[in-house]
């Protein structure tokens, strides 16, 4: 008995040893490591001074992972061979594969990308230096790039330096020093040596650290950048507790300059000028894609067919980037293939327009139906139409084939707002249209009155056509079309239309005005809603910018130095050292509510770009709090 108790003993060690060997956890009740990882040492040493080493190793106190290494770390000068980056264990191992320049300070920046091994807690702006030649360089340049158009700050852009001052450096020669942006638009460049910069920013779509495609994404600062730093004094509070101060300790640090640089990204034009894509997405009508407007339509020559007033034309963006043509004849567009030559202006190899002429056949790319098909397709509306037949027969009324007609969307709500209009939009362009069956009517004292109103295509969709009026607050009106009054170029006509509406009252509006200073003499302000979207715009005017009757609701608004004077935002140039227009943010969400008026001071410099935009408007921060929604 006493040996078969020793041995299940033995058994019940054993076992329990193994459960616990398999069973790797944190205990129950441990505390969360919320500790960064620490470095502990380096080869070769952080500064080093005459090194040609090209294998670098970076020890800490415990095992890390490296978050993004891609994104994060950044190398100056910067790598035209891509360095071998690992981390093992409590290393991270750093393998150089460009050879060393002399007498240059090199600097690794990791950012936030080294982190513990287990919680992932990140080692902010951890950095590594070291020299090839006898000093290091220790100045440091920094800033924020936004977005021009809309001062988002840019997460992950490109930040390089030149001490080449031409302008060509840019456009043919890496970057000698380099930084990338946080999720905050922020960068800093390190180990810069005193003298002479330009610097750019560059979304570096083929890693050549320089602009190289006008597709890349740049920034570029009008002022030299001269680095300089100096010695500055900060305090340290310590607290006893919450309310009571114990100490506040001096310490003297060194404050690099400059460390306010903003650079405004943007992307060029694409100016150069051919045809993208030619397509026949259904019979009845084929597209064409350009890369950039002209001043003319191209020259079209059917091959098979004749083209003389055989299309109509349709410019959906009002520019001539984009056509489509609709085909009015149907021996034309019955045809299976249209062959046409197609004559417009080609950007050459010398970046000169000239005239280049394209065969194309154009099928369209909806199937035609096989005998089969059709024949099942009359067989299934024979028996449709004996269905329906039966059916009234059946009720005791006569069969009545019903109408197919024009299909037509038709805008106009329920309550109407006073600055609004009507909106007919139809489904393909129109053969007539008959003005004298389109009717307004206003409720008078229990009476349906006509009143007066404009009825005139869109300006922009060929298939859109306005109602104008000057709407009476809270009165109730109807519009109504009579049937057969729109007729498409394919025989199709539209049935008859009735919407009745209320145009609200102006004490369901409010009103914000802008006293604006600051702005050129050419500038507009665009009225944004809570998601940064364009609700209204107007020119400023003797230095205001009025909006009238807004509904309800958070507004910000934007300001847009408009130097040529077209209307829109125009973005920059970089071979005309051209800047794109000035954009500024009023720095604060309006909360609107009816029946209120709003009077705002505006002065577009009174305080830095990247301190403009509301925090609220930020993409980022948006994310952010949908990321956390989620969580």
């Amino acid at each position: 008995m006493k040996s078969l108790f020793n041995r299940l003993a033995g058994v019940v060690i054993v076992a329990a040893v193994l459960y616990s060997c398999a069973s790797i956890g944190r205990p129950e009740g441990g505390a969360i490591d919320e500790t960064p990882p620490r470095f502990v040492g380096s080869t070769p040493l952080p500064g080093a001074l005459n090194n040609s080493r090209k294998k670098i190793t970076i020890e800490f106190d415990e095992f890390i992972k490296l978050d993004k290494p891609g994104e994060k770390i950044v190398i100056s000068p910067p790598q035209v061979q891509q360095p071998e980056i690992k981390s093992n264990g409590k290393k991270i191992v750093i393998t150089l594969k460009d050879t060393l320049k002399p007498n240059t300070t090199y600097s690794i920046d990791f950012s936030d990308a080294v982190q513990d091994n287990n919680e992932g807690n990140p080692l902010p702006d951890f950095g590594f230096t070291f020299s090839t030649g006898s000093v290091i360089d220790s100045m440091a340049v920094s800033g924020t790039v936004l977005n021009a158009f809309n001062l988002e700050p840019v997460k992950g852009m490109l930040v390089g330096m030149h001490s080449n001052l031409a302008d060509s450096a840019f456009t043919t020669l890496p970057f000698e020093r380099v930084g990338r942006t946080d999720s905050r638009g922020r960068f800093t460049i390190r180990g810069v040596a005193p003298g002479e910069y330009r610097i750019y920013g560059l979304q570096d779509a083929d890693q050549n650290f320089y602009y190289s495609q006008p597709t890349e994404v740049i920034a570029f600062e009008d002022s030299l950048i001269i680095p300089s730093m100096d010695q500055r004094m900060r305090f340290d509070t310590l607290w006893k507790d919450s309310l009571t101060i114990d100490t506040i300790m001096e310490k003297m640090y060194t404050h690099y300059s400059p460390d306010d640089v903003i650079l405004r990204c943007f992307k060029e034009l694409a100016l150069s000028q051919r045809l993208i894509k030619s397509e026949r997405p259904e019979p009845r009508k084929f597209s064409f894609y350009f890369s950039a407007p002209a001043d003319s339509l191209p020259l079209l020559k059917g091959l098979n067919f004749d083209e003389t007033d055989a299309f109509i034309v349709e410019k959906p963006t009002g520019r001539i980037d984009t056509l489509q043509y609709w085909i009015r004849d149907s021996l034309i567009y019955k045809m299976d293939t249209l062959k046409m030559s197609l004559t417009y202006l080609y950007t050459d190899t010398l970046n000169q327009l000239v005239p280049r002429t394209d065969t194309l056949k154009l099928v369209s790319k909806l199937r035609p139906k096989s005998e089969k098909e059709l024949e099942k397709e009359r067989e299934k509306k024979e028996k449709e139409l004996e269905k329906a037949k039966k059916k009234a027969e059946k009720e005791g009324k006569e069969y009545v084939e019903p109408t197919v007609f024009l299909p037509v969307d038709v805008y106009a709500p329920g309550t109407m707002d006073i600055y609004d209009y009507i909106s007919l939009t139809f489904t393909e362009p129109l053969a007539s249209v008959a003005d004298s069956t389109v009717h307004l009517k206003q409720k008078i004292d229990s009476l349906w009155r006509d009143v007066p109103f404009d009825f005139i295509p869109d300006s922009l969709n060929l298939m859109r056509y306005n109602v104008y009026a000057d709407w009476e607050p809270g009165e109730s009106y109807t519009f109504e079309v009579d049937s057969t009054a729109f007729q498409g170029i394919y025989g199709l006509f539209t049935d008859k239309v009735k919407k009745e509406f209320k145009v609200k009252k102006p004490e369901e509006y409010g009103q914000i005005f802008f006293d604006v200073s600051g702005a050129d003499s050419l500038a507009f302000v665009d009225l944004l809603d809570a998601q940064d979207k364009v609700v209204r715009t107007v020119p400023v005017v003797n230095g205001r910018a009025d909006f009238y009757f807004l509904n309800p609701g958070k507004y910000s608004a934007r300001l847009i130095n408009d130097r040529n004077g077209n209307g829109v935002w125009d973005t920059g140039k970089y071979e005309d050292k051209r800047q794109p227009e000035e954009v500024y943010y009023y720095y604060q969400v309006l909360e609107l509510k009816a029946n209120f008026d709003l009077t705002q001071s505006w002065n577009i410099h009174d305080r830095p770009l990247d301190q403009q935009k509301p925090g609220e408007l930020k993409k980022q921060n948006q994310m952010k709090t949908r990321k956390e929604k989620s969580e």
